[in-house]
């Protein structure tokens, strides 16, 4: 497993969260935004944590008063995680960093120790993590060696599979149970409903 202090975060928080009908980022789950449930998750095995959301946004603004470096997407850049990925590795090299491990914004229960595992699995290089429904790529952590290899991928404007670009630069699949925990909401309904899993399963920070 690499040092904390080589290993960043970055919280992916740049969606339109259409469905939602507001940026799921700052919405409240447990009484406090799910923007700093990521972030303290990833804090547990990263030295520092970015946020990539768009300019203007209540997310950045949470971002800034919180005093979290903020990440936007290149300009051209096509939408989707990967191109906010690209842009936290470009940060993560800026620091001298060799690693950056990524957390999606909208997935309450993720397990406490999911980074400490992916680092522990996946050595110097790529991890992500994977359930019996499948690959959770937006759980993952990048080499920032790979920063190339992603800028390379989103040149055209044309934006892949996030899990397929992890497969490309080798990476380690870390198996999680249960599914559930992997969960991402996107209606106000599942807002509700995790926070009642929350409460009967007495999930703690």
């Amino acid at each position: 497993m690499q040092a904390k202090n080589s290993v960043v975060g970055m919280v992916i928080a740049g969606g339109r969260s259409l469905r939602f009908g507001g940026e799921k980022a700052v919405a409240l789950f447990a009484e406090r935004p799910m923007l700093l449930w990521a972030a303290a998750r990833l804090a547990r095995a990263c030295s520092t944590v970015a946020v990539n959301a768009r300019p203007g946004t209540q997310t950045a603004a949470l971002a800034h008063t919180e005093g979290m470096p903020l990440l936007h997407d290149a300009p051209g850049d096509p939408d989707g995680p990967l191109s906010g990925i690209k842009a936290g590795l470009a940060w993560a090299r800026g620091l001298g960093a060799q690693a950056l491990a990524v957390s999606p914004c909208d997935a309450p229960l993720l397990p406490d120790d999911l980074y400490l595992q992916l680092l522990t699995s996946g050595g110097s290089g790529a991890a992500m993590a994977e359930t019996a429904e499948g690959r959770q790529p937006l759980c993952s952590v990048w080499p920032v060696a790979a920063l190339e290899a992603v800028s390379a991928a989103l040149a055209g404007g044309v934006h892949p599979p996030t899990w397929r670009m992890l497969e490309q630069i080798g990476a380690v699949k870390v198996r999680f149970d249960p599914p559930e925990d992997f969960a991402n909401l996107n209606t106000r309904e599942d807002l509700q409903r995790f926070e009642a899993l929350r409460k009967s399963a007495n999930y703690q920070e």
